[in-house]
């Protein structure tokens, strides 16, 4: 008896019935609520996944065979699909322009944008405040309503119809965000390894590139992610600023080919030129998709 005793627990001890009830219903509304968020993001997986896998499908079929059997697996691999998008559509033209253009903007809005940000994030000065602001209204405003200004403004400075002027306007408008997203990374970067960089020697240009910059790597990647995917899909400014056909980026040479065939479409070739368009985008984000995962922060000033 003594020994059942012992191992009871004391009556202080013990939860009420009421807090067992309470901690069941907790575990039953968490498992309801897992249940639905998994569902939901499966529905949403299905949705997002399927039409990417019938283009990707499509694309080794004729257009007999993407009109006549649109679920069905192709009867014969038509890997000339490719090589048709890339040579009659001038896809392989338009690929590399959108190349150069995403690639030298994003260059030059990532450095400009971390510099900006490190100085607004570092250093004390008159009208720190009110530069962040105004750059961080940029966001807010309207790509269309700058349109026929930017039109006017590259045609007196000559860029108009050319791939410097549409690499500034890309570099323009990608510029606040890119501040905004890693104002908050330097913000948070120590002091101290600033100081001992001075005390060792370094001046404020190597302090912010061999020291500051290297440890802001992760919202530097994140953020190049985001811009490298906005300016790859961008179709307005091209359209409205970029009208040599030789200059062409890829979204402007896609809705082209789509359109130029009118009732004669090769759907196949089509659907060849949607997945050269859409491949370096998810080969990027699934390389860097743990930068985004682990680096999105809010920017906040302080």
């Amino acid at each position: 008896m003594s020994v059942i005793a012992a191992d009871r627990k004391p009556a202080s001890d013990r939860k009420p019935a009421s807090d067992r009830k309470l901690t069941r219903a907790a575990a039953s509304s968490d498992r309801r609520f897992a249940a639905i968020s998994h569902a939901l993001l499966i529905l949403w997986s299905v949705i997002v996944i399927v039409p990417m896998l019938w283009v990707l499908m499509s694309s080794f079929k004729s257009t007999g065979e993407i009109l006549s059997s649109p679920f069905s697996l192709p009867d014969h691999w038509r890997f000339e699909n490719y090589a048709n998008a890339w040579t009659d559509a001038n896809i392989g033209k338009y690929f590399l322009n959108s190349v150069i253009v995403v690639v030298s903007a994003l260059i030059l809005v990532m450095l400009l944008g971390a510099m900006c940000a490190y100085v607004l994030a570092r250093f004390e000065f008159p009208g720190r405040r009110l530069i962040y602001y105004v750059m961080l209204a940029g966001l807010t405003f309207p790509v269309f309503l700058a349109i026929v200004p930017l039109f006017f403004q590259l045609q007196n400075f000559g860029l108009l119809n050319t791939r410097p002027g549409l690499i500034l306007t890309y570099v323009a408008f990608a510029l606040p965000f890119t501040m905004f997203f890693l104002y908050s990374f330097f913000r948070s970067l120590p002091h101290d390894v600033y100081e001992a960089a001075l005390i060792d020697g370094a001046g404020d240009w190597r302090a912010f590139f061999q020291v500051m910059l290297p440890m802001a790597r992760p919202g530097m990647a994140a953020v190049a992610i985001f811009n490298f995917l906005g300016l790859w899909n961008q179709f307005l400014l091209p359209v409205a600023l970029n009208t040599d056909q030789d200059k062409w980026v890829l979204t402007q040479g896609m809705a082209a080919y789509a359109s130029s065939q009118v009732y004669d479409i090769d759907y196949g070739a089509l659907f060849a030129a949607i997945v050269v368009t859409v491949v370096p985008v998810l080969i990027v984000y699934c390389v860097f998709q743990r930068r985004i995962a682990g680096s999105v922060s809010q920017g906040t000033f302080r």
